[in-house]
């Protein structure tokens, strides 16, 4: 646990960016590559994200010159591993999740990850290296989508909005089985995440996350369609940085989190996203209303298929 203020005007004011995959491995095996873990200095704040990226770069910069603190950018490539990473002790934040993505963590593994700054909201969008437009598709295509719980029930209600899939019943969180296929002009194709790019190779469209239609260099603005931001359904989309409970207060990680509205970051975010990507500074009141909403919904879900 972290005590606060962590400035020291003796230490040397470093921020390191640390991007291997073997690194990451390590994490989730249970390793720590810090040598004990973050516990083994305590003047390191680590923050696990899941794309290097320049905002990234820039927010720890502006950390290290202006807040005085050091922090290390850590690169995973995969979204599984931060959050226990995080838990684990390995990082003292993350950054990469939206809170409906949290709560479906929380509940799964009975714990109690909270976020303590929102950033963006990115549209998620459906790309096709087959078709032009949304109303090009045929009956019997088939759209990639991420195959986590909640990334994908995401995927599928974009689908729904682009009238490419209809339900057999309204539900807020649609898994494939939700589908009604004979209704349906295309089905879904589930794979992982970091897949879906692939993916355009050998389906007629893709739900792809902007992390990784960013990394492959893809144009936002060739997609076909995307969900809308600023939508109050969308409101659990928003993402954010997460910390454990005990670190909920922790001045340091808050003013990091903080530093993620100062117009430079803003404006380099706004850059990566090339203008799809929507700030939003949230209370944190209503954060914390979302989530705990968002882990008894799934709760509620779980509970009643066991009946």
């Amino acid at each position: 646990m972290h005590t606060s203020p962590r400035k020291n005007s003796h230490l040397r004011r470093r921020v390191a960016l640390a991007v291997s995959a073997a690194a990451a491995l390590s994490l989730t095996a249970g390793c720590s590559v810090f040598g004990g873990g973050a516990e083994a200095d305590d003047d390191v704040i680590r923050i696990g994200v899941t794309a290097e990226q320049e905002t990234n770069r820039l927010l720890a910069q502006l950390a290290e010159d202006e807040l005085g603190y050091d922090v290390e950018i850590i690169n995973f490539d995969d979204y599984n591993q931060p959050n226990p990473a995080l838990r684990n002790g390995d990082l003292d934040a993350n950054w990469f999740q939206h809170i409906a993505y949290l709560a479906n963590y929380n509940v799964a593994n009975d714990d109690d990850l909270t976020m303590i700054g929102t950033t963006e909201i990115v549209p998620l969008p459906i790309y096709s290296e087959t078709y032009d437009s949304v109303d090009e598709f045929q009956d019997g295509d088939e759209v990639a989508i991420a195959n986590d719980e909640i990334n994908q029930a995401r995927g599928i209600n974009v689908l729904v909005a682009a009238g490419l899939v209809t339900l057999q019943n309204e539900v807020s969180e649609p898994r494939p089985a939700d589908i009604d296929e004979e209704a349906s002009t295309v089905s879904v194709q589930p794979v992982d995440a970091a897949q879906t790019v692939n993916a355009l190779q050998s389906v007629e469209g893709s739900v792809i996350n902007n992390s990784f239609s960013s990394d492959a260099g893809l144009d936002p603005n060739t997609a076909l369609f995307s969900d809308d931001p600023d939508d109050d359904e969308a409101f659990p989309y928003v993402n954010g940085f997460v910390v454990r409970a005990e670190d909920r207060d922790d001045e340091a990680l808050r003013e990091i989190a903080a530093l993620y509205h100062d117009e430079r970051v803003l404006e380099s975010a706004a850059d990566l996203s090339e203008d799809t990507s929507v700030p939003v500074d949230a209370e944190l009141d209503r954060v914390d209303s979302a989530l705990e909403e968002y882990e008894a919904s799934l709760q509620d879900s779980s509970e009643a298929e066991g009946e």
